[in-house]
């Protein structure tokens, strides 16, 4: 197993699994702000250790996911052409999902709000409960999207389960290990909490494009053609980078 190519295909999926971790690290980072200070970490792991078991189900059961891809039903006419699988259902609904509980999320912050509708120590259970819910929802979203990346990555390669569920458990463990630290960095800089419900609204809209890709939707004699994921992370980079330059200016000035 210890060949170079699949010591190559290792790394480089941990590094990818990572990569396309960071959403999963801000929207459950984003999520747990809203709770008590002691229940943070516990849904942080929580919805990690949830992401990693998902995964590790999915790739478990790779022809499941190829029967997916079947089209359950289609459209064609002279507008609007498509053939809609599991697959792409799933990743429309969850750009959605994504799309309006980032837009909620905004809206919560920038306009003033009553602060009894902030958690309780009652109500906190409740919340706790309903974070981990939508936690979930969206483990499986993202995890179809990084299954199916990976699945694309290891086509062909000897022992391609194995090295895809280790390359999972590996990044997982990794992202535990800064999730706390980064979802306190996150919620402690409010402007780095737009900024990165900002980028869950674009991986919203290129979760919606990628299922109409998937299905070969036409509208209007045009194929919706895919994303490139790395347009949409490089975007994400230099954003948080200008972000940190103004909060390093920021802080000078005080």
């Amino acid at each position: 197993m210890f060949t170079p190519e699949i010591i190559t295909a290792f790394l480089t999926l941990t590094f990818l699994e990572i990569i396309l971790g960071i959403d999963n690290i801000i929207f459950i980072s984003i999520l747990a702000g809203r709770l008590p200070e002691e229940k943070r970490k516990t849904l942080i792991r929580t919805g990690l250790f949830l992401a990693m078991f998902m995964r590790i189900l999915m790739l478990m059961g790779i022809s499941w996911l190829v029967h997916m891809e079947e089209a359950l039903f289609s459209f064609d006419n002279a507008f609007f052409s498509s053939a809609i699988s599991i697959q792409s259902l799933i990743l429309f609904a969850g750009g959605l999902f994504l799309i309006y509980k980032s837009t909620r999320e905004i809206y919560h912050k920038v306009e003033p709000h009553d602060n009894s509708s902030e958690p309780t120590s009652k109500s906190a259970p409740n919340s706790y409960a309903k974070a981990l819910f939508q936690i979930v929802l969206i483990d499986i979203v993202f995890s179809f999207d990084s299954i199916l990346t990976a699945v694309g990555m290891t086509n062909g390669l000897a022992y391609a389960i194995p090295v895809m569920i280790a390359a999972v458990v590996i990044s997982i463990f990794i992202m535990i290990g800064f999730a706390n630290p980064v979802s306190a960095f996150v919620n402690k800089h409010p402007s780095l909490q737009i900024l990165g419900l900002s980028f869950l609204l674009l991986i919203g809209f290129m979760l919606i494009a990628e299922a109409a890709h998937i299905s070969h939707t036409v509208i209007g004699g045009n194929p919706i053609g895919k994303i490139p994921k790395g347009y949409l992370y490089f975007a994400i980079a230099f954003s948080l980078g200008v972000e940190m330059l103004n909060m390093k200016l920021r802080k000078g000035s005080d």
